[in-house]
């Protein structure tokens, strides 16, 4: 199974790099990596650029907001399952894309997969300041607005 990971930055020279590293060091092999950046001001790119024989696609132009990015990173797409990590985010462990597999492989019917989320402090990665549960989804919150996170 091909695993598509689409990452959008905007002037992301803090973060990305920790991103980036996230994605390469999965344990699944079978990851074709897409970054959609929105033509950032600082050193994005830079760092995007010293990773790009790693990276299976780089885009770098305007774009009109983190959604129009999405779309972009979406279309450019090849694989059998498209994934979304913000350029401040990362995996908590490198075995976060074999779980997707795995539940994907398990249960071939289905069309989304997504997990808990914890957001931590960016100065101390210990500090968590909001925890998002994944058991709390019901389908039917989607008529009401809930969407699930990008991650």
């Amino acid at each position: 199974m091909k695993i598509s990971i689409v990452t959008v930055s905007y002037n992301s020279a803090t973060t990305i790099r920790d991103t980036i590293e996230s994605v390469l060091s999965q344990d699944y092999e079978n990851i074709e990596y897409i970054i959609v950046d929105g033509a950032s001001k600082d050193s994005t790119m830079e760092i995007v650029n010293e990773y790009a024989d790693k990276i299976s696609k780089v885009v770098s132009e305007p774009d009109k907001g983190i959604y129009d990015a999405m779309n972009k990173g979406i279309s450019l797409a090849t694989g059998d399952v498209i994934g979304i990590l913000n350029s401040d985010d990362f995996y908590e462990s490198n075995q976060a894309i074999s779980s997707v597999v795995e539940k994907f492989s398990a249960a071939p019917e289905s069309q989304v997969v997504f997990g808990d989320i914890v957001f931590v402090n960016a100065d101390d990665l210990d500090t968590v300041t909001r925890f998002y549960g994944a058991e709390h989804f019901r389908a039917w919150k989607l008529r009401f607005g809930w969407m699930p996170p990008h991650p």
